[in-house]
């Protein structure tokens, strides 16, 4: 299928539902590039800004009160990740999700993921998994609540990260999640399924289970077994969503 007419991106699209920048890009210790940054990344990979979008720079640095150089610095990050693509003289555009990226991804965050709930598994004593389980009751009382996707899906990546800080590796999670924006949109177009939701609850709730049974092969299994049920769909997905894919 062709390509659909790229969007321009509004400067509405640097704001949250609220109107506010997005906490998460506005932190402490951020710089102006970092914030930008972080912020055009969550909106890209929650796709608020699609495939096709194009980022003026100059619109970028006004919606952010910032120069153009910390933007310029941070679509130069966003390019490395392959997420937009710029045009020499021309325009900045939000890529479309690349089957080949998706793969080198996948491989990176599931020989992370495995490693590290190895890791807890062999640990002595037993890590604290009281965030990691309190973020899965959380979404265990959201599975049913189709307004709360997008809170669900930060849920999600919580757990993860509280894995890794439980394993002493927070900085792999960081790792990981950077270098991971292709497969975050294709969770992100495949998580408004409601059997997917449960899918997401099973596979967490397993992965403890098997972790706080020292049970080293099993979490291995079950982490592995969760990570790839997205990847799994993706003919179905690309599919339901040919504009999005390259």
């Amino acid at each position: 299928m062709a390509a659909s007419k790229p969007n321009r991106l509004s400067l509405e699209a640097t704001s949250n539902d609220h109107g506010d920048i997005d906490p998460l890009a506005s932190g402490s210790g951020l710089s102006s590039a970092g914030r930008v940054f972080q912020e055009l990344r969550t909106r890209i990979v929650g796709l608020k800004l699609p495939p096709g979008t194009i980022l003026n720079r100059a619109e970028l640095a006004e919606a952010f009160a910032v120069s153009q150089s910390p933007v310029r610095e941070a679509i130069l990050r966003l390019e490395g990740l392959g997420l937009v693509v710029s045009y020499p003289q021309s325009r900045t555009e939000v890529t479309r999700i690349a089957p080949v990226r998706l793969a080198q991804e996948n491989f990176l965050r599931t020989a992370l993921e495995c490693e590290m709930v190895d890791t807890l598994c062999r640990a002595d004593p037993m890590p604290d998994l009281k965030k990691a389980k309190g973020y899965l009751k959380i979404q265990e009382a959201l599975a049913d609540d189709p307004e709360q996707i997008e809170l669900f899906r930060e849920l999600d990546e919580s757990f993860h990260q509280a894995l890794f800080i439980a394993a002493g590796q927070s900085a792999m999670h960081a790792h990981a999640a950077e270098r991971s924006g292709h497969m975050a949109r294709l969770r992100t177009l495949d998580l408004p399924r409601s059997h997917k939701l449960q899918s997401v609850i099973e596979g967490h709730t397993t992965v403890i289970e098997r972790i706080e049974a020292g049970d080293r092969h099993g979490a291995v299994d079950a982490m592995r077994a969760h990570l790839s049920g997205t990847i799994g769909r993706l003919p179905e997905i690309m599919a339901a969503y040919p504009e999005y894919f390259t």
